[in-house]
């Protein structure tokens, strides 16, 4: 059964923290792009935005995300970091984690983290294909070479009533993982609270090599056989690491390759 969320329960736990200010609405076109043209006309910082329906959501390279009112997790934050355009991509390995921490600790389902941002879980019995529960897109807004706001979406699947047609054996919703409804607002909670601790030490921190350590406790993609798919060549090889600045590193035959921007299909399933 979908429960609403009002938005009420989670700004109260939230009073106080970086991220109280969060805002609620029914239906948008997207949370994204509401919070960037947010940060080009105001000074405003450290917005979040929820949505219980999005009909124009998107992720990475202007992918469609489309799900049924009230089944996800549709929230965006707004960020102003002070940090370089290379570094942006430490935001989103941020709120990977934080999601991927929030899940567990919340519905007992542990999603490992796909470079560059997507959300799986491992498939069970013969089928070990890994599924998605959830992705993240990151955008930006710049000014004279200078990253003037960042803002970070995350779409998770909660409680979807069945696998949509043509989705099967390629994504999946936490309630149907773990056999039971997922309190939206409560899991949205936690991975806010989560986040701002991670984003906290991130901006707080000039060394970066414990972000990446505790990404790659949670990466699904590194040790794997993987294909790269880049604007204008594809590579094959095992992911043996990310950088401290986030690029995925791929040992192929003719050396490592450090990928910034690139899409990556797992080749064998883990295990």
């Amino acid at each position: 059964m979908v429960t609403a969320m009002s938005g009420v329960d989670a700004r109260s736990r939230l009073a106080g923290s970086r991220f109280a200010d969060l805002r609620w609405v029914e239906q948008t076109g997207s949370t994204n792009e509401d919070l960037l043209e947010l940060a080009r006309s105001s000074e405003a910082c450290d917005v979040v935005l929820a949505a219980e329906s999005q009909t124009a959501g998107r992720g990475r390279l202007d992918r469609s995300w489309e799900a049924p009112p009230g089944s996800s997790l549709l929230v965006s934050v707004l960020l102003r970091p002070g940090l370089s355009m290379p570094e942006a991509h430490l935001v989103t390995m941020a709120l990977g984690i934080a999601a991927a921490e929030a899940c567990r600790s919340r519905t007992g389902c542990g999603p490992l983290l796909k470079w560059p941002n997507d959300l799986v879980v491992e498939g069970v019995g013969d089928d070990r294909r890994d599924r998605k529960v959830g992705g993240i897109l990151a955008e930006t807004v710049v000014s004279g070479g200078r990253l003037e706001a960042l803002v970070v979406g995350l779409g998770l699947n909660v409680n979807w009533p069945e696998v949509p047609d043509g989705l099967a054996g390629i994504a999946t919703s936490l309630n149907l993982v773990v056999g039971h409804d997922v309190d939206r607002e409560d899991l949205l909670v936690a991975v806010l609270v989560g986040f701002e601790e991670l984003y906290d030490r991130l901006i707080g921190e000039a060394g970066r090599d414990w972000l990446r350590e505790r990404y790659a406790r949670l990466s699904a993609t590194l040790g794997r056989s993987v294909r790269v798919e880049l604007a204008d060549e594809a590579l094959e090889g095992v992911a043996v690491g990310v950088t401290s600045g986030g690029q995925l590193i791929v040992e192929t035959g003719f050396g490592f390759r450090e990928i910034t921007v690139g899409d990556v299909i797992h080749l064998h399933p883990a295990g």
